[in-house]
């Protein structure tokens, strides 16, 4: 039975919706509907008739929405399924769907987006994998040529309608889009590194810097520091973290290594103190103000302002301390030469002093010698094998065959590394203050041990006799 009598509203708002209640008597059934604030969506809560009062009809449906000029997205099936439980059962049905608008599309411009893959793994980890913290960095290093940021194509918006049959206009969306900044290149829709370094961000534009600078201290806010570029160090390095660069490297403060590689040169406004095992390898040049507890290999010169303690220094270059620098219980191998303020000291562990040989070879002809000697091992036991009668000897001597062909090629290697040993006859080791006994000097395999304090002494090399001689200047 419909409903016919006056409709009366009220409304009122609660949060960010408009409720209506709409009825014709106290006792009929009515329904409150509920406005979204934006008119999206409207939705009903049906309370049946008491007393003697009219049930909701459906003349009373529609002209409810009429009367609130509800015209799109109106959802019949839901409201009919409303209408018939209140009824049937004589009880409230809350929350129904009246009717729905479609929300418009924003429109997306276009924008560089940037690459998720770059930044730090964030994948989890198992729970009893074991994680080194110091091979995690806040620093983002790319290579050249890796993709920074992708071109995304503009996405046309789409306008929206609500439930009054109004047409919502679309929004252009904000995107955090970002630029082509330093050392970067466009490749069709990728902005590309143009070089290896440190990717940065400072307002939305993307650099690839040849540098890297760490302006605090080297530990596990930083993790081990590898960088293909430049490295600059301005605070201290902490005991277990490795430093490697693919140029140079500056160390501001004195430097607590564990390991360290510079391609390129290598200076320390401190000095280098090491823990006995300490490894750093210089491709270029190394300057510091002191040495204590490593093992050093450069390719070309070493200038230490002060002392050397107990430290083995390999150079294909020269070896340089300051006036007062004195080099003591220590190796050096240092193929043009020496100067240096003093050598040893009179009780402790002596200081070798080892020039004119190029250490890349030395290394180079411990590494065949000790082939050499595997092999002759294998050799020894093959013909042991032979001389038994029960033994297969056409597997055997085949084997032996292939190992004395493998002896012959080292040892010709051998020789040739031999004839070159000696490199650089000319080498000179110079001592402005004393020289300590116990002290050895040696240029190209030919040595002298000091018996007896040198003051400002010359130490090189007599070709004719094969001997060390001794000069004072």
């Amino acid at each position: 039975m419909s409903i016919n009598k006056k409709i009366f509203t009220a409304s009122y708002r609660r949060k960010n919706t408009i409720i209506y209640i709409v009825n014709y008597d106290d006792n009929d059934g009515k329904i409150i509907l509920t406005f979204s604030k934006d008119n999206m969506e409207v939705r009903g809560d049906f309370h049946p008739s008491i007393i003697d009062g009219q049930a909701i009809g459906e003349d009373y449906i529609r002209d409810l929405l009429d009367e609130h000029r509800i015209i799109y997205g109106i959802k019949w099936d839901g409201i009919a399924y409303a209408q018939k439980k209140c009824i049937d059962e004589h009880s409230p049905v809350m929350d129904v769907l009246i009717a729905s608008g479609n929300y418009p599309e924003e429109e997306i411009p276009e924008y560089w987006r940037m690459n998720p893959a770059l930044g730090h793994d964030n994948k989890p980890q198992e729970e009893k994998a074991a994680v080194d913290h110091r091979d995690r960095s806040p620093y983002i290093i790319v290579r050249k040529g890796q993709p920074l940021a992708k071109l995304k194509e503009k996405k046309p918006g789409v306008n929206g309608i609500n439930v009054l049959g109004e047409e919502v206009k679309f929004q252009v969306a904000k995107v955090n889009s970002v630029q082509a900044g330093e050392n970067t290149v466009v490749e069709e829709k990728y902005l590309k590194a143009a070089i290896d370094g440190q990717l940065v961000q400072i307002k939305g534009e993307l650099s690839v810097r040849d540098y890297l600078q760490v302006k605090g201290p080297v530990g596990y806010r930083t993790g081990n520091i590898i960088f293909p570029g430049n490295v600059l160090l301005e605070g201290p390095v902490a005991d277990g973290f490795k430093i490697y660069s693919g140029g140079t490297i500056v160390i501001k403060q004195t430097f607590d290594v564990t390991d360290a590689v510079s391609k390129k040169d290598l200076t320390v406004n401190g000095g280098i103190i090491g823990r006995g095992k300490a490894i750093v390898k210089v491709g270029g040049n190394l300057r510091t103000k002191f040495i204590e507890n490593c093992q050093i290999a450069c390719r070309k010169k070493v200038v230490v302002e002060l002392d050397i303690i107990n430290t083995k220094i390999f150079t294909t270059d020269t070896l340089e301390t300051g006036e007062k620098g004195r080099i003591v219980g220590s190796e050096v191998y240092a193929l043009m030469g020496l100067t240096a303020g003093g050598l040893g000291k009179k009780t402790g562990k002596a200081t070798r002093i080892h020039c004119g040989v190029d250490f890349l070879k030395e290394r180079e002809r411990e590494r065949y010698n000790g082939i050499l000697r595997m092999l002759s091992i294998k050799i020894t036991q093959l013909k042991g094998l032979l001389e038994n009668p029960d033994v297969n000897k056409a597997g055997l001597e085949s084997a032996l065959l292939e190992l004395e062909e493998e002896k012959l090629k080292t040892q010709t290697k051998l020789t040739e590394i031999l004839a070159n040993m000696n490199s650089y006859e000319d080498a000179v080791v110079e001592v402005r203050g004393e020289t300590a006994p116990g002290t050895l000097i040696e240029i190209c395999h030919t040595a002298l041990f000091v018996t007896e304090p040198l003051k400002k002494t010359r130490f090189r090399l007599d070709k004719i006799n094969n001997k060390i001689i001794t000069e004072s200047f």
